[in-house]
């Protein structure tokens, strides 16, 4: 005879134990989740930050290039200037030593030239120091938002990690229990209960019944159906909201409420029935 896979172990355990089994992965996640909860929108502010961080870096780092480009730019145009200044001077001798009317032309059109060259250089230079000026402005607002955002990140990112600190080793110990109860539940039941998680806002997928009501929903549970619940024969789910539903009395704490009993007053025999 072979040997019984793990798969078959787990689907000849009871029903009971399986309720069990998942009434205390859901309370184990619950406490995960609930430590989660504390850390709130943290993680996704402190992502949010890290990336406007980085573009305002790219952004103030692009600004700076364009400014050194304009100044260089400047500097430039100063080299022409005074190339064409040179230019002029030189072309200037060469006037007095013309031979004919053809070379004194040709010579006077190379000084207008040059002097375009000057005129276009100084209008340049012009508009990259009314550039400079304005980009300055913006690189200065930019660092100053930089600035605000790496103070606003840095505190961020140290309430994140002392939230962390204080809930990581109950977390990661959370995690190892809730490990250790999956491996209790056959894959099937627990494939539907991830499934059920991950649809849940609040993350219940095994409830209990509340005052004759679905713990996750809140629709009222048919009294039969309560007593089959009761009965722990076989996992019954929400007809509204698909939910596992388990009786409060599988909770291993659970205490039963004492009846009251008002002094004079004869119990029905609906009330004794029930006790």
């Amino acid at each position: 005879m072979s040997k019984k896979s793990k798969a078959d172990d787990k689907a000849d355990i009871p029903v009971e134990e399986k309720l069990k089994a998942l009434y205390e992965l859901q309370q184990i996640d619950s406490k995960i989740d609930k430590i989660r909860t504390v850390r709130g929108e943290l993680p996704l502010e402190v992502r949010d930050l890290e990336d406007a961080v980085a573009g305002l870096e790219t952004r103030v780092q692009n600004l700076n290039d364009e400014l050194k480009a304009m100044e260089d730019g400047i500097v430039d145009k100063k080299n022409v200037m005074k190339d064409a200044a040179a230019a002029i001077k030189k072309y200037e001798g060469q006037q007095n030593k013309v031979r004919n009317n053809r070379e004194y032309d040709s010579i006077t059109k190379e000084i207008e030239f040059q002097n375009l060259e000057i005129q276009l250089s100084e209008k340049r230079i012009k508009e990259f120091k009314a550039n400079i000026v304005t980009k300055k402005e913006i690189i200065e607002i930019s660092e100053k938002e930089l600035k605000e955002r790496k103070t606003d990140l840095k505190h961020k990112v140290s309430e994140l990690e002392d939230i962390v600190a204080e809930t990581q080793k109950e977390e990661e110990g959370l995690i190892k229990k809730s490990k250790s109860a999956q491996s209790m539940i056959e894959d099937r039941l627990l494939n539907a209960y991830t499934r059920l998680r991950n649809n849940a806002k609040n993350g219940l997928a095994v409830v209990t019944v509340q005052r004759d009501a679905c713990g996750g929903c809140f629709n009222k549970i048919p009294p039969q159906r309560q007593l089959d619940i009761r009965t722990h024969k076989k996992i019954i789910v929400c007809e509204h909201c698909g939910r596992i539903l388990v009786d409060a009395e599988i909770d291993p704490d659970y205490v039963a409420p004492v009846p009251v009993i008002v002094p004079g007053k004869k119990e029905s025999k609906k009330e004794k029935a029930k006790a």
